[in-house]
């Protein structure tokens, strides 16, 4: 378990119960992107405590709900102190939501997240080896920055792919690798999800 989850309840539950875990549906991709927004110059438990807040205050990450917020919506955001209150950030959520919805012409972000999955995802057995980049993150990144999200970089958009299942970035020999059943013992892909709307 990576330190930031060892010694922290919120964290363990998620590292435990979710990471990994494959995220098919486009709010629940979306609500990771806006996650990987807000954490950036930030830790992930920092942004992890405040998902309750996040979720209330950005319609559940439901993607339609969020594309139509506007400035009323930027300043309520800006006044709920439950929130990371950052206008850069906030609005970059937004601008993600409203790109979400004309992605859908191709597929939807479901389908754009989940093209990236290599042939092959990463095999570390110490917390060292566990890479902080990759090219499929790399590759998302570029995909996305051309559909027009923004706050987004290759390093986020390697993270997403760790937390959606997208790469297993798990040890190999712990509990929660290949929780998806996607990959070989040996790291090869074996098969991709039924992707969600």
């Amino acid at each position: 378990m990576p330190s930031w989850a060892e010694h922290d309840p919120v964290g363990q539950a998620y590292y435990l119960d979710e990471y990994g875990v494959a995220v098919t549906a486009e709010h629940g991709l979306f609500e990771l992107v806006a996650l990987e927004v807000f954490v950036v110059g930030l830790s992930w438990l920092t942004v992890l405590r405040r998902r309750d807040a996040m979720r209330d205050a950005f319609g559940g990450f439901e993607v339609d709900v969020v594309a139509a917020y506007d400035e009323h919506d930027v300043s309520r955001l800006l006044a709920d102190v439950r929130l990371l209150r950052n206008e850069r950030k906030i609005r970059a959520v937004i601008a993600n939501a409203r790109a979400a919805v004309e992605l859908r012409r191709d597929g939807g972000l479901p389908a754009v997240v989940w093209s990236v999955q290599p042939e092959t995802t990463p095999t570390p057995r110490t917390l060292a080896e566990v890479p902080t980049s990759s090219e499929a993150g790399d590759k998302l990144a570029e995909m996305l920055h051309a559909e027009g999200f923004t706050g987004i970089g290759p390093t986020t958009m390697h993270a997403l792919l760790g937390a959606a299942g997208v790469l297993d970035l798990h040890l190999v020999g712990s509990a929660a690798r290949n929780r998806t059943h996607l990959w070989t013992r040996t790291g090869r892909r074996r098969a991709r999800p039924v992707l969600e709307g």
